[in-house]
């Protein structure tokens, strides 16, 4: 018999590290939170300092049960919830409900599921932290009454059946407010005139940038006319070429907000999606011999921090792969984000030496997906930067300026490993400019200001309006309730 019991969340975690800890250890699930506040009341009494009650949630009593019983067999308990301010509440639950000593050390955390990090989380066990669980306690009554006290008042005055949140009403208004901009803008037209130049068999496009030196917006037709004018079966002459060479640093590993909102551009993935993916590499997936490995750190930070360990694993990678010349010759700076609590590592795969192709076989297509998009973005974290050759063409004609811009990848550094998805399809070929040269055509095109966009998913978590746990549950009920449509191809979320 298991001399010690280990609790965690879900039966995928207790597999996996029931398997690291050996005989003497029994891990068991509880599948969540054990205890809530009653959906049928308000439970929070507020004229005795908002003291919550908690009752034992309908459905989950035979697996207390269960606990209580394996809690009295083992010679010590130790709660391994995840390592964030709901878990740590879920431990504190657990000690209640079983009745533990809560001035012992029983709370065990890790921020990945690998043998090293588990069997090295149980030599430091500690207490429950009390101001977590505090913070978390704090966050649950001020839904319950703001969405208590006002969704009553929606169902009166507007429709039955609504309901209002701590933070998905605040979320809300962020689309109304987006809404109500995009509408009050009075968009205001201008013109453009791109222009086909040509020098031998070389060709290129530049754009009129101004006259006499200066630079110029086209707002009416008279001032085309002008410009049209003025350069017509005249041949244009290079007056300016800058060249310049110019690094561009990868991106930080992935917090929990980048990571959903990468998904969604590149894989299109909502984020309930992209968390119960991250939540499955994370707890565990069976690879073959290996057995069942977590193949991510926990899903749930707002840090880019990565561990010493980490960073010499993805060095020997990347030297080993890509050759000494793609690896950083000094470690990231990334500075910690205001109100960040930096309370774990970034996102990242567990192992750098586990490449995505490596793992292919036993991953679902959007599990391989994600976990290809996490790899890829943290061993390009760790690679030098990419070098740019940029150059800049100024063209004259009596007065009138076109300007062409051009780039070529001179050093591809990390971006041979991962581009981000706002410069996918953004590759420039550049054009070398000597010389005299004759415009064969122009285009010239009206068009018009126009609003921001419409709010999206990735905007909203921009706005920092709600921590990394509560986001996937503020979200749905925006939707859920028609207060919003939700595109998924486009992630547009239009006001009704």
């Amino acid at each position: 018999m298991a001399d010690y019991l280990v609790i965690v969340e879900s039966p995928a975690k207790a597999k996996t590290i029931e398997k690291y800890l050996g005989k003497k250890y029994k891990v068991k699930a509880s599948m969540g939170h054990l205890r809530d506040l009653p959906k049928s009341q308000m439970g929070v009494d507020t004229e005795n300092n908002f003291e919550p009650r908690y009752i034992t949630i309908r459905g989950k009593g035979p697996i207390l049960k269960e606990l209580k019983q394996a809690a009295k067999k083992a010679k010590k308990v130790y709660l391994a919830a995840d390592p964030d301010r709901e878990g740590e509440a879920i431990a504190w639950h657990l000690a209640t409900s079983l009745g533990l000593d809560q001035t012992d050390d029983l709370r065990v955390v890790f921020n990945e599921i690998t043998k090293e990090a588990v069997k090295e989380s149980f030599k430091h066990p500690r207490k429950i932290d009390m101001d977590l669980v505090d913070a978390q306690q704090a966050r649950r009554i001020l839904d319950r009454l703001v969405g208590y006290n006002i969704s009553p008042i929606l169902w009166k005055k507007v429709k039955k059946g609504l309901s209002a949140g701590r933070v998905q009403s605040v979320a809300l208004k962020l689309v109304i407010d987006r809404e109500n901009e995009i509408k009050a803008f009075i968009p205001e037209e201008y013109w453009t005139i791109d222009g086909n130049f040509k020098k031998g068999k070389k060709e290129f496009q530049a754009n009129f940038y101004g006259m006499n030196g200066k630079k110029k917006k086209l707002s009416t037709v008279d001032d085309v006319k002008e410009v049209m004018s003025t350069i017509k079966g005249k041949q244009f002459e290079v007056i300016d070429v800058v060249k310049k060479e110019r690094l561009r640093n990868p991106a930080a590993p992935f917090t929990t907000s980048s990571l959903q909102q990468e998904a969604a551009r590149k894989l299109n993935f909502r984020t309930r999606k992209t968390m119960m993916l991250a939540q499955q590499l994370y707890e565990g997936i069976a690879l073959g011999r290996q057995g069942t490995v977590g193949l991510i750190t926990y899903m749930r930070t707002d840090s880019t921090r990565i561990s010493d360990t980490a960073i010499q694993e993805a060095s020997a990678f990347i030297t080993e792969n890509y050759g000494k010349e793609f690896g950083r010759t000094q470690k990231r700076n990334d500075k910690k984000a205001k109100g960040s609590q930096d309370a774990h590592e970034a996102i990242r795969p567990t192992s750098a030496m586990r490449s995505p192709q490596e793992v292919k076989e036993y991953l679902g297509r959007d599990q391989l997906r994600l976990y290809r998009l996490i790899w890829e973005r943290f061993i390009a974290s760790q690679m030098a930067p990419a070098v740019l050759d940029t150059m800049r063409v100024d063209l004259d004609n009596n007065g009138v300026m076109f300007r062409a811009n051009g780039s070529k990848i001179k050093f591809a550094g990390f971006m041979k490993v991962y581009v981000e998805s706002n410069d996918d399809n953004k590759r420039r070929k550049r054009k070398h400019f000597t010389g005299s040269k004759k415009r064969r055509q122009s285009r010239v095109t009206i068009a018009r200001t126009a609003p921001t966009f419409h709010a999206t998913t990735t905007t909203l978590y921009g706005g920092e309006i709600s921590k990394n746990a509560r986001r996937n549950r503020y979200w749905s009920p925006i939707y859920v309730f028609s207060y919003i449509r939700y595109y998924p191809a486009t992630q547009l979320c239009f006001f009704r």
